[in-house]
């Protein structure tokens, strides 16, 4: 079993910048294979920044040059950066694992820009 545990969210103003934090606990084996969504009212989840398999990182186009996933081992912490936010990204943000047949979602935080 694993849990996630988001936390670093809250209002800021555009052009502004958060660092989110995923805890990760219980049997979770590598910080590969975890990743960062997001979910607007009215739209669909949508993974944002993420490490593949192999640890590589990939961005949405949507946040490529503003957001950056990085991650702390020794914590068991995925992070992701959050800089030149615009009203575009208020969504509440999840945090992602997939381990072996199954798939992990932390509970969310929520990310509001304002003009």
């Amino acid at each position: 079993q694993v849990q996630l545990v988001e936390s670093g969210g809250g209002l800021v103003q555009t052009g502004g910048s958060l660092r989110l934090s995923c805890a990760a606990s219980g049997r979770i084996y590598s910080l590969n294979s975890m990743a960062w969504g997001r979910q607007a009212p009215g739209k669909q989840r949508e993974l944002v920044a993420i490490f593949t398999s192999g640890g590589t990182t990939n961005y949405a186009d949507s946040v490529k040059g503003r957001f950056t996933i990085s991650r702390d081992n020794a914590k068991n912490t995925v992070y992701l950066q959050m800089n030149s936010l615009k009203p575009e990204d208020t969504a509440v943000y999840y945090c992602y694992k997939d381990q072996g047949s199954l798939r992990y979602w932390g509970q969310g935080t929520q990310v509001t820009v304002s003009s």
